[in-house]
């Protein structure tokens, strides 16, 4: 897909309960994560939103903040971006991942064709909230949060949905840092102590 033709969406509305503070702002070499996050986006997008999360955090970024229409879960803020997206499909990404891969990001964009979702997996399973979605994923996402079911990938059987295996991954992201999360402050400290660019163990 053309850099026009989707919209780079950065979910903030986490409340980073294990973590005690704001995860989007803790900050490894110096730059926030949410920066990181951005930059590689404003790199890849014309167009970049937030989703879900408090505006003023993120008033000195310039960038628009769509409050969830279904507030309360990753899930919320996929649909919100993707009903209000301009464009056919949305890339979503959290906004605390430390080394967020341009690599992985073009190859799950330029498989998109024929495909409602394109899904990265590692071995511990889906990565939903680093992937493409378009439009066709609007309404069984609804159905979904109108249960109440938040999960955010029990509705992948109801649209074509292309998974990415790992290995499939493997010569993009050779470190195997691309999708690393930190949620602890145990984990942060272990980042922030100089891991060599590998993903502190969780």
């Amino acid at each position: 897909m053309e850099k026009g033709d989707v919209t780079g969406v950065i979910l903030v509305g986490g409340k980073s309960r294990r973590m005690g503070r704001d995860k989007a702002f803790l900050e490894v070499a110096g730059k926030p994560l949410f920066q990181r996050v951005l930059e590689l986006f404003q790199e890849s997008f014309s167009r970049v939103v937030l989703a879900g999360g408090a505006p003023e955090r993120f008033a000195g970024y310039d960038l628009p903040v769509l409050p969830d229409l279904y507030p309360g879960s990753p899930l919320g803020g996929i649909y919100t971006a993707l009903s209000l997206a301009d464009t056919e499909a949305v890339f979503v990404s959290s906004c605390d991942l430390p080394f967020p891969n341009a690599a992985v990001l073009r190859y799950l964009c330029s498989l998109s064709d024929g495909y409602a979702a394109v899904v990265p997996e590692t071995p511990q399973g889906y990565e939903p909230l680093f992937a493409l979605y378009k439009k066709g994923c609007l309404e069984p996402i609804r159905l979904q949060l109108e249960r109440g079911d938040f999960c955010a990938y029990a509705w992948y059987p109801e649209v074509k949905v292309r998974l990415v295996p790992p290995g499939e991954l493997a010569p993009l992201d050779p470190d195997g840092t691309a999708f690393c999360n930190i949620n602890t402050p145990e984990q942060f400290a272990q980042l922030a102590a100089g891991t060599g660019g590998r993903c502190p163990a969780g």
